[in-house]
């Protein structure tokens, strides 16, 4: 097993440790893997996505498709978040290219992986059913009344004066009489990474593979591996992909698929009776 490289892209910048799993996510990469959501971004975003936050821009460019949170720091009404219409069951593969656009060193932009609703109350296992709940995009309406998993990226804290980066998971809902920063969270925290330059492209790889959750960032070869083991928390089977900005968070996403594994032949029995 191998630790994730520790490459720096500013004098601020500190190495960052984890725990192996470089040997894990290759065998993974491995795998018979179907694609079978793909998204270049620079047809009509609405054929592929629906929109949560009333106050979000999103367009199609060559470059990919541009995804703006509303503009207003501290207004909840200004986060976002892109759902696909689709949705995945099983092990997954997500991978896309990810530039960053603003310059606002606070916030977060969120990967969400394979959700659906608690099924309580009007929160539907199909998030799409209860749209109109999330027209303006609190974070509570999520963490807790949804299953997914959550990596935090191109993320910081919400201080001026201490503007370090994080990459973070996180396991919804919060559990009955418990608390999201600290019942959510699945370890180890990676902060100080240095990635995630305005204007600078990424290539993300995200695979969830059983309770293993890889992490991937690649800037031109000069790649860093996050890994996540999930299995203190209950499994995420199925669900739609989101990508939330909170409030004043731009990027550009180019390139997006989906894959996931072909089932598993059955045992043809009368054979093996033979």
């Amino acid at each position: 097993m191998t630790y994730p490289q520790s490459h720096t892209h500013s004098p601020e910048a500190q190495p960052v440790a984890g725990p192996p799993g470089r040997d894990d996510f290759e065998a993974a990469l491995l795998l018979p893997w179907q694609t079978v959501f793909e998204d270049p971004g620079a047809g009509d975003w609405r054929d592929h996505w629906f929109l949560d936050g009333l106050r979000a821009e999103v367009g199609n460019t060559g470059e990919g498709m541009v995804f703006t949170a509303g503009p207003e720091a501290g207004d909840d009404a200004c986060h976002a978040v892109l759902w696909t219409r689709r949705a995945f069951a099983g092990d997954i593969k997500v991978e896309y290219d990810f530039t960053r656009l603003d310059a606002v060193n606070r916030y977060v932009n969120i990967l969400y992986l394979q959700a659906s609703g608690t099924g309580e109350g009007p929160y539907a296992a199909d998030i799409a059913e209860w749209s109109r709940l999330r027209e303006t995009p609190w974070m509570r309406t999520y963490y807790n009344h949804m299953n997914l998993l959550h990596i935090s990226y191109a993320a910081f804290g919400n201080r001026d004066d201490a503007p370090d980066d994080y990459i973070r998971a996180r396991r919804y809902p919060v559990p009955e009489g418990g608390h999201f920063a600290r019942d959510t969270q699945i370890e180890p925290d990676y902060r100080n990474t240095g990635l995630f330059e305005t204007g600078v492209t990424y290539r993300v790889t995200c695979i969830k593979r059983g309770r293993q959750l890889f992490f991937e960032v690649d800037r031109g070869g000069d790649q860093r591996l996050f890994t996540f083991d999930t299995s203190g928390f209950p499994p995420v089977e199925e669900g739609r992909i989101g990508l939330r900005h909170m409030y004043t968070r731009s990027s550009r996403y180019a390139n997006f698929t989906v894959s996931v594994l072909p089932p598993e032949p059955s045992p043809d029995i009368g054979s093996a009776r033979r």
